[in-house]
């Protein structure tokens, strides 16, 4: 199953070591994803977050205001994108 991550921010330091750190957890992990970097304000704002770095999986927002942990994304991953495969 191909997983879709998308970085929302528009271009802080924050939101791109997300971007880094999403990378390289799916090269580490050797996930079939697709990892898209959102900067168009309005996109990031048709997601309802209230702070930027936020990180969607499968079109639902994971995480926001911050760079969650491998083993957060991880997790995120097995409860809700795996759990129903």
């Amino acid at each position: 199953m191909k997983i879709n991550f998308k970085v929302l921010g528009t271009g802080c330091a924050k939101c791109k070591n997300l971007e880094k750190f999403v990378l390289e957890f799916v090269r580490e992990n050797n996930l079939d994803a697709e990892v898209e970097k959102v900067e168009d304000l309005a996109e990031i704002m048709s997601y309802h977050i209230v702070s930027t770095p936020a990180l969607v999986i499968n079109s639902k927002v994971a995480f926001t205001g911050r760079i969650p942990s491998k083993a957060e994304i991880k997790n995120y991953i097995d409860q809700n994108i795996l759990k129903t495969v």
